[in-house]
């Protein structure tokens, strides 16, 4: 890769831990509501994978979603308006954190039931493939996903029907709280892929953004040649609990200690330093850029205004409900004899 390609993966990375880190800031004094699902430390994942997928593949994935987000190019300003609740975000403040999405960018969004997207993104990929349109699905999930029953189920369609979809689990070695083998017989989630004969690899180090680059590579080329679909496991550790309400007391602070020291951004700035890719101006100025991008995300987000309320009943039915007013008391719909509004 050339040097700018370089460098544009290092700001993505960077763009996803700063913006994440204003989120708590946010979070903690009280402007965004609900919950949020951080992603520090996860950084080359994201970055690895969306670098290495067409802009018209199709991405799903879970709801710790923001860094998914900003890496497939969403607006900033409109990711941290939805974790406001403001109109001006990606879904006009109805979603928040859990669901940021784009049709545009192809980007179907975090899903908040966990697992619930995998059969969707095999449908996804079905599709395609009856279209023969040369696209691909990535479907990301947590390990958590892989003990429920719609992993087991999407898993044996898209082998079944050799549909040209990727499974990619993030092993960040906790579901929630509960450590790996504690509800996975096999700290490799990818064997449970074994059971159905897809091809699989495991990416021992999701710390390394050219090694998950490379990964989702290969694994995008198997899928898009019509041999069926792939399933990756990557290996990595996260810094914060599984949520910005979560007092993590299940995780020692010397784990996550000794996982930062193998930080995907500083590290793979070292790379870029000592093979004489980059230079300590370029990254002055990048971590420049990006504080500057956030801070404007953030002013944005609050001066975007709420969502207004003659727009509470959009986005429920395909058509405008009829004999529906928002004033100073809500009215249901009128129902007919035969059922309809």
């Amino acid at each position: 890769m050339d040097k700018e390609s370089l460098l544009n993966l290092y700001r993505q990375m960077l763009l996803i831990r700063v913006f994440e880190d204003k989120s708590a800031e946010m979070y903690a004094g009280g402007k965004i509501d609900g919950f949020l699902h951080l992603y520090n430390g996860q950084e080359a994942i994201a970055t690895g994978v969306v670098s290495a997928l067409n802009p018209d593949d199709d991405l799903f994935t879970h709801y710790r979603d923001h860094g998914y987000a900003l890496a497939r190019g969403i607006d900033a300003n409109a990711v941290m308006a939805e974790l406001f609740g403001r109109a001006g975000g990606t879904a006009g403040g109805r979603g928040g954190s859990m669901h940021i999405h784009d049709v545009n960018k192809r980007y179907w969004g975090g899903y908040a039931v966990v697992g619930g997207h995998l059969p969707m993104a095999v449908g996804t990929a079905y599709a395609a493939q009856y279209q023969k349109t040369g696209r691909i699905t990535l479907c990301v999930m947590g390990d958590g996903s892989t003990n429920i029953g719609t992993f087991h189920a999407a898993l044996n369609w898209a082998q079944l029907w050799k549909c040209p979809v990727v499974f990619l689990v993030e092993n960040n070695q906790f579901a929630m709280g509960t450590p790996i083998l504690n509800h996975s017989p096999s700290a490799d989630i990818a064997r449970k892929a074994d059971g159905y004969g897809m091809a699989n690899e495991i990416v021992h180090d999701g710390a390394d953004v050219m090694a998950v680059r490379e990964a989702v590579c290969r694994a995008a080329d198997h899928a898009r040649s019509g041999k069926g679909p792939f399933f990756l496991e990557v290996k990595t550790y996260r810094y914060r609990g599984h949520s910005q309400r979560d007092p993590d007391v299940q995780r020692s602070k010397a784990d996550v200690a000794e996982a930062k020291k193998n930080d995907p951004i500083l590290r793979f700035a070292e790379v870029l330093l000592t093979s004489n890719k980059a230079t300590q101006a370029d990254f002055d100025q990048i971590e420049k850029d990006v504080a500057a991008e956030v801070e404007t995300a953030v002013n944005f987000a609050e001066n975007s205004p709420e969502p207004s309320m003659d727009t509470l009943w959009q986005h429920i039915y395909a058509q405008p409900v009829a004999n529906m007013q928002v004033g100073g008391s809500l009215t249901r719909p009128a129902i007919t004899a035969n059922g309809t509004h």
